[in-house]
Order: structure tokens, then sequence, then C-alpha cells
């Protein structure tokens, strides 16, 4: 039977699991933290959810992985995170948070959903794809009565379907004519890459401030550099077209310097949210019919892309960077037999 839950684990399947107990590992620890501090009734409902399914997800992986013959990841720990640390981050950022991180989970959830071929695997993934959109609702109508959601902009729209009748549409530079105004679905990308890469931003500075490494700290002061850069020029294309860019509440995150996170987790955090950036800039890209986006969002991928990649090598100098399982090199194996040496 294809769909069995004994059928042995394919590669997708073994890379699924692999990074789903790496983020709910990683999720139990920043959760965690948050729960430490958050006095307010509704927030903390809603932490408390978030923070219960990666537990629950991590006890149903590590019967998988030992059922499966799998070696199971390192990935986080009560060692990586300093439960008595001062607070770090206000209550609405700790809720902006975990709604955020939940379309990540549905992204990677969907993902995770057509790489499996064994059932067990399909309605597990299902399972985790349907508490992340609940996760993300109940974290929106908390966000809302509080009047801290920031929904995308309001435009007015043509009462008539119209079609593209000139190939000047496509193009975003003119030295003749003003360039067209946005579109609903270029300003949609638009507003959602601010939002990212503010979270990213607050992420950054606050890992940097509480980080006991020079090193860590400089890395992470880039990537709210670069954040802050790319928020910028997200924010003028709006401004460009008289659309007014998303205005964030308050996600701030306290003058705390104490350490409450290793620097192991928030490096591994960063790259993370580097991926998930690349993946919108080029979900971004192809929506997007004006070619001056079009190469922004190229050309800003290329920069997050270098600077994961710059936080890769951090990791593995410093030992911290787990190898994916892989298969074993049969053409080594076949040499060492005649050859050990």
């Amino acid at each position: 039977m294809s769909g069995s839950t004994t059928a042995k684990l394919t590669a997708s399947e073994i890379a699924s699991l692999w990074t789903s107990y790496l983020n709910d590992s990683m999720a139990k620890c920043v959760l965690g933290q948050f729960l430490q501090h958050i006095e307010d009734e509704a927030i903390r409902s809603v932490v408390q959810f978030s923070y219960d399914l990666s537990v629950n997800h991590l006890e149903r992986l590590k019967v998988i992985f030992h059922e499966g013959d799998l070696p199971q990841p390192i990935g986080f720990t009560e060692e990586d995170v300093n439960l008595g640390a001062s607070r770090l981050f206000t209550e609405i950022f700790c809720l902006t948070y975990v709604c955020h991180m939940s379309k990540v989970g549905m992204l990677a959830y969907s993902g995770f959903v057509s790489m499996s071929a064994r059932e067990d695997l399909r309605e597990y993934y299902i399972a985790g794809l349907i508490e992340s959109a609940k996760l993300y609702n109940e974290s929106t109508e908390v966000a809302l009565s509080k009047g801290v959601f920031v929904r995308s902009p309001f435009v007015e729209v043509a009462k008539h379907i119209e079609f593209i009748e000139d190939k000047g549409y496509m193009s975003g530079y003119s030295l003749l004519k003003k360039q067209r105004t946005l579109n609903a679905v270029e300003t949609s990308h638009l507003w959602i890459n601010i939002q990212t890469n503010l979270m990213g931003m607050k992420l950054a500075l606050a890992f940097a401030q509480t980080s006991t490494s020079k090193n860590i700290q400089n890395y992470m002061l880039k990537g709210k550099d670069i954040s802050k850069k790319h928020m910028k020029i997200f924010s003028s294309t709006l401004l460009d077209s008289n659309i007014q860019p998303p205005m964030p509440a308050d996600i701030s995150i306290t003058n705390s310097t104490t350490q409450t996170f290793s620097d192991k987790l928030m490096m591994f955090h960063m790259t993370l949210l580097s991926a998930a950036g690349t993946g919108n800039y080029s979900t971004a890209a192809v929506a997007s019919q004006r070619s001056d986006l079009v190469i922004n969002y190229e050309r800003l991928s290329v920069e997050v892309a270098q600077f994961a990649a710059s936080g890769a090598n951090i990791m593995i100098k410093e030992k911290w960077l787990e190898q994916p399982p892989g298969m074993y090199d049969k053409e080594k194996m076949a040499q060492l037999k005649y050859d050990p040496e």
C-alpha cells in the first residue's frame, strides 16, 4: 500500500521531519520565554496555544524518528534559553510574532504535505496546517480586538474589468512619461514584505543587544540594517503611487541586555527568517508586472542570500549547524573496501 505508515521514509519525508523538529524545538524555547512575562490573558492564551502545539509536535516527531530508526536531531533544548532572563519583548511584540510565525507555519506545512507520500505523515502535516491556520485566526482576532492588527492599504479600483493593451504596462522605467501606479497584487506584496522586514529588524536588534559575542552582535546589526533598507525601498515605492505604507503597532523590544537565548538559537532563527524572506521576494517577483519591482526583488534577494550565507559560515565555524541526514557515498565505500588508507 503506497500510503502505508510502515513504508520506508523517502528523502523528502526525512528532510521534512528533520526541518520540522528543528523549527519546533526553537519555537518551544522562544515561546516558553515569552510566557514568563505575559500578563494579558488574551495574548497569553494565544502564545500558550502556540507553545503547546510545538510541545505536542516534538513528542510526535520523536516517535516517528524512533520508529523509522532515524537519528533524532539535537535541535534546541533548555540550554538554549534563559527562562529567568528579564523581559526582552513587549506583549504586543509577542502577539505579532506569533501571528507572523503562524503564516510561516502555514507555508511550511503546505510544502511538507506535498513532499510526503506516507499516509501518517500526510495526516500529521495536514493537521499541522490546520493548527497553523487556527493559530493565525486566533492571533489575528486578538490583534484586531486590541487595535494593533495592521491591515494592508485600501485602494480604489476600477468598477469594470480591463485588459492590458500596451507593453508599457509591464515597464517600470520611462524617460518620457510617469510610470503607472501599482496594481492591487503588487501593493499587497510590498505590504507583506514591509511587515516581514519589520519583524526581522526588531528581532535582529533584540538579538544584538543580548548576545555576549561581538561577532554575533555585528552580524545581527548588519541584518537590522538590511531589513531597514528594504523597508525604506518598499515604502518609497508605495508612496510613489500615493499609497500610504502600513503604520505598524508598537512591537518594541525592551532595554534588557541579559542573554535570553543562546547564540546558536539566535543565528538559526535569523537563517529561518532569511529563508522565508527569500521565498517572499521570489513570490512577489513572479506576481509583479512592473519591471522595476521585479528587478528590485531580484537584487534584494541576492543581498538576503549573501547575509544568510555569511551566517551559515559563522554557524559552521562555531559548530552550531547540524548536518541534515545524508546518504552513504557508495563510490567512496567501494574504494575504501580495497584501499582502507
